[in-house]
């Protein structure tokens, strides 16, 4: 079996949700060892969230969410608002590479688990504080959501159609993210250990994770004074840029022509006809001028094709061009994906078949790979006290009758 990329780090997991759990799959699936803390008191959210196998919403062990989120990790069940917990943690800690933590600021020192404590444990940690907005600054002690981060990061002012009410991705966006900032903070992290001999505490804010992909917005303000806005499915620099209706019931087709040469080769596709070659669209800036009108022409040849047909011919011609896919399209339909091996079934004990989200990436020698499913509340706690703390049974039942494992 090939050796993975990240075998042999190993990952203490405070982390709860998608930005903490996002990240951690990524090292995951590259071979980390991920073992998730939980305790009864406080269990991922995600464990208690949709959607349900059949709908029915019982147990921390049926969620398609956290399921997706927690591929190849093991699950540690232990109590941190004990001493006997407390104890334990410190002890993994020292076995480890990296702790990971997405708490509110402050919580890891109110256990006592601030990272001059856990340097002292192992001065080679590398711990990562993975918050909404870092440890500092006046919005520090602030909640974070998904929808409120892609907010106050400016992208759901630019989202949205004109004159209209901002509308949000339809997705935790700054979550996402904010996990890919974290994991490679973490590499970051890792690569300084080796080279130094010391570890290191990363703070990173979601927050600044979501403004830095605004993109053009943000130059264009400082460079012009320009306040960009919604634009709906447009874009400044191209014409045609829309989705078109297809045939079918709402079935779309994203367009995109950026230049003169995809729009003559974008009109050789749609047989040449003859408002083509009207001279008012002869140019970018004559067809700006008219873009509703070029919409609705070219919607009514979108319309008499599938979605499918109409990015097929359109690709072929060298014009970008994408389906609107839903995640039936993706998951059963796209021909790309299936030969990618993006997908892959998997056994969940309680749930039966899932398709959680793969591997995006393909490392030639050592790939990634989907190993196991998200893990049972508290599956491994033998493993990990045992084989990696290398506890009698005997110590394990005085730490149990101290609480540490509820």
């Amino acid at each position: 079996m090939s050796r993975t990329a990240l075998e042999g780090l190993r990952v203490v997991d405070l982390t709860w949700v998608i930005a903490g759990p996002f990240c951690n799959k990524l090292l995951a699936d590259m071979g980390a060892e991920i073992i998730k803390v939980e305790s009864r008191h406080k269990v991922d959210g995600l464990r208690m969230e949709g959607p349900w196998k059949d709908n029915i919403p019982t147990g921390p062990n049926r969620s398609g969410l956290f399921d997706t989120m927690n591929v190849n990790k093991l699950s540690f069940l232990l109590n941190l608002r004990v001493a006997a917990g407390l104890d334990i943690f410190k002890r993994l800690v020292e076995a480890s590479d990296v702790v990971i933590e997405n708490f509110s600021s402050g919580t890891m020192e109110k256990f006592g688990l601030g990272y001059p404590v856990l340097s002292e444990v192992n001065p080679r940690i590398v711990m990562i504080r993975l918050s909404g907005y870092g440890q500092t600054g006046p919005y520090s002690n602030y909640i974070s959501f998904g929808p409120t981060l892609q907010a106050i990061s400016g992208l759901t002012y630019i989202t949205g159609h004109p004159g209209r009410t901002p509308v949000g991705i339809g997705q935790a966006y700054p979550d996402y993210t904010g996990g890919l900032f974290a994991a490679l903070a973490i590499l970051s992290g890792i690569r300084q250990c080796r080279r130094t001999g010391k570890g290191q505490c990363i703070d990173l804010s979601q927050y600044e994770g979501a403004v830095c992909v605004l993109g053009h917005t943000l130059l264009d303000y400082t460079v012009n004074g320009r306040i960009p806005e919604a634009t709906g499915n447009r874009h400044p620099y191209a014409c045609p840029h829309g989705c078109y209706r297809c045939k079918g019931d709402d079935r779309w087709c994203a367009i995109a022509v950026y230049n003169d040469k995809e729009w003559q080769a974008f009109c050789h596709v749609l047989g040449n006809p003859a408002w083509t070659s009207d001279p008012a669209f002869a140019t970018f800036l004559g067809r700006k001028k008219r873009e509703d009108e070029l919409d609705r022409l070219i919607e009514e040849w979108t319309i008499e094709r599938s979605a499918e047909e109409v990015m097929e011919s359109i690709q072929s011609a060298g014009v970008p061009a994408g389906v609107v896919q839903n995640v039936k399209d993706l998951i059963t339909d796209d021909c790309h994906m299936k030969a990618r091996e993006y997908y892959q079934e998997m056994e969940h004990p309680p749930i039966g078949k899932i398709v959680p989200e793969g591997i995006p990436f393909k490392l030639l020698g050592t790939p990634g790979s989907l190993r196991t499913p998200a893990p049972l509340l508290g599956e491994h706690n033998d493993y990990i006290l045992k084989s990696i703390l290398g506890m009698s049974q005997e110590e394990i039942d005085k730490f149990a009758s101290q609480g540490a494992f509820k």
